[in-house]
C-alpha cells in the first residue's frame, strides 16, 4: 500500500450526527450524508470501484445529494437496507484509508474522518504531532510548536516554504533543504521549550522524531 504523500493533522470531512443523536440541519451531515463524504473521500484520494459500485455510488448520491446547492443535515436514505449498505460500504473505505495513514498517524470515524497522530513514546519512530498534541492536553502550547510540525512545500511559483495545510509559517527558500533546515531548527527549539516546561519526558523523544517531510510538488 502506499502512503499518502500530502496530509493534515485534524478532520477530512465535514462534521455529522452519530446514529441516534438529534439532526442539526445545516450544521452536520446526517448519517447516511456522512458515510457518504467517507466513500467520496476515499475516491478523491484514489480508490478504485467496480462498475456496479459506481452505479451505486451514484445512485446514493442522486438521492443525498442531487445538487451541489441542497442543504446537508436533512437528507436521510428512504431504504434502510439501501442505508446499511452504505454504511458498509463506508468502513471499506475507511478501512483503504487506514491502509494509506503516513507512518505514525491514524484514520479515525468519529463524527468526521479524522487523521490523527499515534501518541505512543515507546515507538520506534514519534512525529512531531503527537508531541505537540500530548504537550498541548497537559495545557502547553509551544512557541516553537507549529514550525516544528511543519511539512515542506513548493509553491507553484517554484519557491519552498515551511508550513502546514493552512498556513505557511516559515520562508521563501529557494531550496527544499533551506526549509527543511528551519524546520529542524525549530525541532532543537522545541525540544528546549518542552524541556523548560517539565516535559523532559517529551522531549526525550527527539532522537526518534520523523524526518522532515518534504511534499510533492502540486
Amino acid at each position: 500500500m502506499t502512503a499518502l504523500e500530502r496530509w493534515h493533522v485534524g478532520p477530512w470531512t465535514t462534521r455529522g450526527t452519530l446514529p441516534g443523536e438529534p439532526l442539526e440541519p445545516g450544521r452536520k451531515r446526517t448519517p447516511d450524508e456522512l458515510s457518504f463524504d467517507v466513500v467520496g473521500l476515499a475516491r478523491i484520494l484514489g480508490r478504485r470501484l467496480s462498475g456496479r459500485e459506481e452505479l451505486q455510488v451514484r445512485l446514493w448520491q442522486n438521492e443525498l445529494r442531487p445538487t451541489h446547492t441542497r442543504r446537508c443535515g436533512v437528507h436521510t436514505l428512504a431504504d434502510p437496507d439501501s442505508s446499511r449498505l452504505l454504511a458498509e460500504t463506508a468502513q471499506e473505505a475507511l478501512a483503504w484509508l487506514a491502509s494509506r495513514a503516513p507512518e505514525g498517524y491514524e484514520f479515525t470515524l468519529t463524527d468526521a474522518v479524522y487523521l490523527r497522530p499515534l501518541t505512543e513514546l515507546t515507538a520506534e519512530t514519534v512525529t512531531v504531532d503527537a508531541i505537540v498534541q500530548l504537550a498541548a492536553e497537559r495545557g502547553d502550547a509551544l512557541p516553537a510548536d507549529r514550525l516544528a510540525a511543519s511539512h515542506v512545500r513548493r509553491s507553484s511559483a517554484g519557491e519552498w516554504f515551511a508550513g502546514d495545510a493552512v498556513c505557511n509559517w516559515s520562508g521563501p527558500y529557494p531550496t527544499a533543504e533551506e526549509a527543511a533546515d528551519a524546520i529542524r531548527a525549530a525541532r532543537v527549539e522545541l525540544t528546549n521549550q518542552l524541556t523548560q516546561v517539565g516535559h523532559s519526558d517529551l522531549a526525550a523523544t527527539f532522537p526518534r522524531w520523523s524526518d522532515v517531510h518534504v511534499e510533492p510538488a502540486a
